[in-house]
């Protein structure tokens, strides 16, 4: 995927998510059929992850080279980096605790929203400075992948809300 269609994808899945998210009663925002996290949470699970991934776009890319190194390989493709991060959810992968929802009141809804909205527009303003080349030579840590390439990450996120988004359909079926 290039920049542009990075850009339309980040926006398009976060906000179907809120689309989707809007369309369920107070009762399934809240529910949590065998004790998973409710739609709720899965909402401030979301933005807590994408809040890291905005911030690390703004850092240097000399200062994010002294920090964490350069790519060695070339980035993976999309179907790819999913396949990897499916393996190791199948291995039991889980969030960290930072990203681990804290609340999931109905109260919070819009502020979630607002905040993760505003989150994914600041990434993707973000990815418009960086080149098409810079995106596959500079690597961030993922909690559960480990070095990634900027393209990488941005895959993961727009994936990440995709899964959480299926998550929630498949907890309420």
């Amino acid at each position: 995927m290039d920049k542009a269609t990075i850009q339309r994808q980040l926006h398009d899945t976060h906000e179907a998510f809120f689309a989707y998210l809007t369309g369920l009663s107070d009762a399934d925002l809240l529910a949590r059929p065998n004790a998973k996290w409710s739609a709720l949470q899965q909402l401030e699970h979301i933005g807590r992850s994408v809040r890291p991934v905005r911030l690390a776009f703004h850092i240097p890319q000399a200062v994010m080279r002294g920090i964490w190194g350069g790519a060695d390989r070339p980035s993976k493709s999309y179907e790819a980096l999913v396949a990897k991060y499916q393996s190791k959810l199948d291995q039991g992968g889980r969030a960290p605790s930072p990203f681990v929802p804290r609340g999931g009141r109905l109260a919070d809804r819009a502020r979630w929203v607002r905040r993760t909205r505003r989150q994914v527009r600041g990434l993707s303003r973000a990815v418009g400075r960086w080149s098409e080349q810079d995106l596959d030579a500079c690597i961030l840590p993922h909690p559960l992948l480990g070095k990634v390439t900027l393209r990488e990450m941005l895959y993961f996120t727009i994936h990440h809300v995709q899964h959480h988004q299926r998550l929630v359909e498949r907890n309420l079926a």
